[in-house]
């Protein structure tokens, strides 16, 4: 298979089910905390087709990968009322942690699959190329559930950090930060994205937010070789 064609097809498949399970979580915690509006809408379903940004969830995250930067992306955003919820200021904390959370387990169990299938394929002389494509695909699952889940803790509008922070705060400072909410795309871009251009080397993703996910790697790659079993004497 040709190189390229494999690199993007053992990343696109990990990185839109990674969005899409992060998105309907935001709606199936939503539900349960008593806001039906993505059920209503028939946005909990995990068909892809329904959730796909074409640009935040296709063409950025390819153009990254080809610029050899730190991959991330977006899917259409699971309607939320915050109105309707039980506890609108609490849970509104809770579904927006729901989607993190999601991805950092789905990493988990991709880690110890990892490791099953390792354990699987040991006895094989040369591994089959199923066997490297599934591989692959579930070591991208785990670097983009843990990259997509820590990127999205950033406590700014409109990433889920500021949510759980909101929820967090008293009614005054979680009214302040009401106030930033429709600028918060344009603040996140003038940090990490206009900041860097103008100061060159400052590098704010790879000083923020590369360490703690590199952490978290090691530990899913510490959970793939326990799920391989011990290695042959």
């Amino acid at each position: 298979m040709n190189a390229t064609l494999y690199d993007v097809a053992t990343l696109v498949l990990p990185l839109v089910f990674a969005i899409v399970f992060h998105e309907v979580a935001h709606g199936w915690a939503a539900r349960a905390l008593g806001d039906p509006t993505a059920w209503e809408r028939r946005r909990l379903s995990l068909n892809p087709l329904r959730h796909v940004d074409p640009v935040g969830t296709i063409l950025l995250p390819g153009a990254l990968r080809l610029m050899g930067l730190p991959v991330f992306g977006w899917a259409k955003p699971v309607p939320v009322n915050y109105n309707r919820l039980n506890n609108p200021k609490r849970d509104m904390a809770i579904v927006g942690a729901a989607g993190p959370v999601t991805n950092f387990v789905l990493a988990l169990l991709s880690a110890i699959a990892l490791g099953l299938l390792v354990r699987v394929a040991d006895g094989q002389a040369q591994p089959a190329l199923w066997t490297r494509f599934v591989a692959d695909n579930l070591q991208n699952f785990i670097m983009i559930n843990a990259f997509l889940g820590m990127f999205n803790l950033i406590p700014l509008p409109p990433f889920d950090g500021s949510r759980i922070l909101r929820g967090l705060l008293p009614i005054g400072a979680a009214r302040v930060m009401d106030r930033i909410e429709p600028y918060g795309i344009l603040l996140f871009m003038g940090i990490f994205l206009v900041l860097p251009y103008l100061v060159p080397g400052l590098h704010l993703v790879d000083r923020i937010v590369l360490p703690p996910v590199q952490w978290l790697v090691e530990q899913y790659q510490n959970v793939a070789s326990w799920a391989a079993g011990p290695e042959p004497m």
